[in-house]
């Protein structure tokens, strides 16, 4: 029997979707972020106090950045139990580990996702944002949909995590958000990556959903994938010190979990062979499965399941697997959604602004 996806709705002030989704999950949010700050420590002689106080740094940055997302995260904090710096951990992990990386000598490693957009010419008329979203496998059970609509911002179906307030989705002004985590050296105290999709999902037009992710003062460094409802697509790496941003010019975009610019290249942290090797296999087996069109929901599918490398399953000493994944059309407002490994599991369909 295949599991489908949880899905919260929330609607009103930031406060009161905060709320909602802290006290609906409060239990999870608290395993997973007790989870999240031991994985963090790795490698350091760090005691749970001293994690915190690296995140309690971070916390003027996340209020500076957009306060309205400040609000909402301190709400849904309250409403679960925990504390702010404790949020930033629980939900920013993997750029908070970069942060840890230039601290403490951290030696924490995620090595996320395969994300693509096919553009409208190679798509019948109307691309694709799609991608896996890949983690340690104790995040699996943390997966949910949050159906958003904060006061003031488009609606938005949001694919994320107990405790965190966004990894990928899809708003009703067709604009479309994807991510492939990257490991960097230059991590510091700064805003974590789900602040940056959740603002860009605040946009109601392509140009200001970049700008909310190049303006931000990051902590870590991730791949961000924008993708919006007239075709306009870019992928953008981006860390704390550097920022490279491609557009989409007829042929797909494709990332997965290593830099593909010198620009940024030049503050990647060293990763163990086998997490750049699988992040190779990954970009090599995406660029095959895109090389000819028409790319279609089914075929988008297909590639999701590749067993080869795509679709991942836990082997130690890392404990990767896929956790989910979405595919997104922003002209059509349509997403597809799959809980867990997408060879075993099927994908439910959404409409933003739908039932």
């Amino acid at each position: 029997m295949t599991r489908t996806i949880d899905v919260l709705i929330a609607a009103g002030s930031p406060s009161e979707v905060g709320a909602a989704h802290g006290a609906k999950y409060a239990d999870e949010i608290h395993t997973y972020m007790e989870g999240r700050r031991a994985l963090s420590r790795t490698g350091t002689n760090l005691t749970n106090r001293d994690v915190e106080a690296i995140a309690e740094s971070m916390v003027d940055a996340h209020r500076a950045y957009d306060a309205r997302l400040f609000e909402e995260m301190a709400a849904m904090a309250e409403a679960a139990g925990i504390s702010v710096a404790q949020a930033i951990i629980v939900g920013g992990y993997t750029d908070f580990i970069d942060t840890v990386r230039s601290a403490a000598g951290g030696r924490a490693f995620e090595d996320t996702c395969t994300t693509v957009i096919t553009p409208d010419a190679l798509s019948e008329g109307a691309g694709f944002l799609a991608q896996t979203w890949d983690m340690n496998a104790t995040a699996t059970p943390h997966v949910f949909m949050l159906d958003v609509a904060v006061d003031g911002s488009p609606r938005a179906l949001v694919f994320t995590t107990h405790g965190t307030l966004g990894q990928i989705g899809l708003n009703e002004a067709g604009i479309a958000v994807g991510i492939n985590n990257l490991t960097m050296d230059d991590g510091k105290p700064g805003v974590t990556w789900p602040f940056a999709v959740r603002k860009a999902l605040a946009a109601t037009n392509f140009a200001s959903a970049v700008r909310a992710i190049t303006d931000a003062d990051l902590a870590g460094g991730h791949s961000f994938l924008v993708f919006d409802d007239h075709g306009q697509g870019a992928m953008i790496e981006a860390t704390s010190t550097a920022t490279h941003v491609e557009r989409l010019n007829g042929t797909p975009l494709i990332h997965t979990n290593h830099c593909l610019v010198e620009t940024t290249q030049t503050v990647e942290a060293d990763r163990p062979q086998e997490l750049d090797q699988s992040s190779k296999d990954r970009l090599a087996h995406a660029t095959e499965w895109l090389a000819e069109g028409p790319h279609t929901v089914d075929s988008l599918k297909a590639m999701l399941r590749d067993d080869r490398s795509i679709c991942r399953q836990p082997e130690p000493p890392f404990d990767y697997e896929t956790s989910g994944a979405v595919i997104m059309r922003p002209r059509t407002r349509d997403l597809w959604a799959c809980w867990g490994v997408p060879s075993r599991n099927e994908f439910e369909h959404f409409t933003v602004g739908g039932s």
